[in-house]
């Protein structure tokens, strides 16, 4: 009997001590994807189709799927021009906003949601952090929609008389920052009540894209005729700085009829990096110091008109389809799709997912992540 107990015992203590070396399973890592949209620049299908392709980030930027979009089309059945695009983790919805209308597809399961007209068209949409309020500009004319994320149904209408285009919720939540093709004003909205608030510059000519940074005290802005950027004090509203790329001269370009149409700071914002369309060129700006400091260019295989970074600050991404290492200013991939066709758009996000269900997103705008 002893002899028994023994045996037990030693067999207890040895599983005991298996068990105990057992190494803990890993919890499971979200997925990091890019979402590309197109046609994302203007409506030219030679860019990458009529559809969202989606590339694996942590596996060389390589294309994991591309999904056809049944919505955003014209009246006469053609394509239609992608303005702008982003995400709600509170739905589990990527939204896809055109010329006319805004599309809202569930990431999980890829399907459209609904799909919505607008008057006045729409341009380059903003959600809040929350993730339940959209800001939609009509397409260049005196308003602003806000409209309910679930639904798509217009809340309320603020109007600048600005010429509505790009658009910029701010990370807190609390305001959202309204640039108009036809004024040199920034207006900022109160999101709570949906009424501007305030407004910001003038600057020296009306305002094409811009960027923020994250404690929202700075506003950095592309302007008509600048191969550059000018700065503005976001609590003041006064504007600071005017800086002129230095070395290259302005020329043609392809689209939009500016300069530099594209801006955007790192996510520890110690660089901002401006496009310069004529030029084929990304210029990058010391911003630890003020006003930023030109450092370096680099070259892309296009003409850039946009930029944005990856949430950790590793990647820039150009519309171009070049993907930059920040840090080593080498262009590591370039966006292609399963068939090796070159990938360019201006709209597009990053998103994690973790079962099936989107956990995190970046921004398409190049926010700045200090807060």
């Amino acid at each position: 009997m002893k002899a028994k107990l023994l045996l037990l015992a030693l067999i207890l203590s040895t599983t005991t001590a298996w068990v105990g070396l057992q190494t803990p399973t890993p919890e499971a890592k979200p997925k990091r994807y890019l979402y590309v949209v197109t046609p994302g620049i203007r409506n030219y299908l030679g860019y990458g189709g009529h559809g969202i392709h989606v590339f694996d980030i942590d596996n060389g930027h390589r294309p994991v799927k591309f999904i056809p979009t049944p919505g955003g089309f014209k009246a006469d059945g053609t394509v239609s021009n992608v303005k702008g695009v982003d995400v709600s983790l509170t739905t589990n919805c990527i939204y896809i906003s055109t010329l006319e209308a805004i599309q809202c597809y569930d990431l999980t399961t890829e399907k459209l949601v609904w799909e919505k007209q607008y008057e006045g068209g729409v341009d380059r949409i903003s959600i809040s952090p929350d993730g339940k309020t959209i800001y939609a500009p009509s397409l260049e004319k005196e308003f602003w929609n806000v409209l309910d994320a679930k639904t798509g149904n217009v809340i309320t209408k603020i109007v600048t008389n600005s010429g509505s285009h790009n658009t910029i919720y701010g990370p807190t939540g609390e305001y959202v920052y309204l640039a108009g093709l036809k004024s040199n004003m920034l207006n900022v909205a109160d999101a709570r009540t949906h009424t501007i608030a305030k407004q910001v510059g003038p600057f020296t000519a009306a305002i094409r894209p811009f960027t923020i940074n994250g404690a929202e005290t700075l506003v950095y802005v592309n302007v008509n005729g600048l191969l550059g950027f000018e700065v503005g004090d976001l609590r003041t509203g006064k504007m600071l700085h005017r800086v002129t790329v230095e070395g290259f001269d302005i020329g043609d370009v392809k689209r939009h009829g500016c300069p530099s149409h594209g801006i955007g700071l790192t996510p520890d914002e110690k660089e901002l990096w401006v496009c310069d369309g004529a030029n084929e060129r990304l210029h990058i700006f010391d911003n630890t110091v003020m006003p930023p400091v030109q450092k370096t260019t680099i070259r892309t295989r296009d003409m850039p008109g946009w930029i944005t970074f990856s949430v950790d600050g590793t990647y820039a991404y150009p519309c171009t389809g070049d993907v930059i290492n920040v840090k080593t200013r080498r262009i590591v991939a370039t966006l292609e799709d399963a068939d090796h066709n070159a990938v360019q758009s201006e709209k597009m996000v990053e998103i994690h997912f973790l079962n099936g269900k989107a956990v995190a997103m970046g921004d398409q705008f190049g926010l700045g992540g200090v807060r």
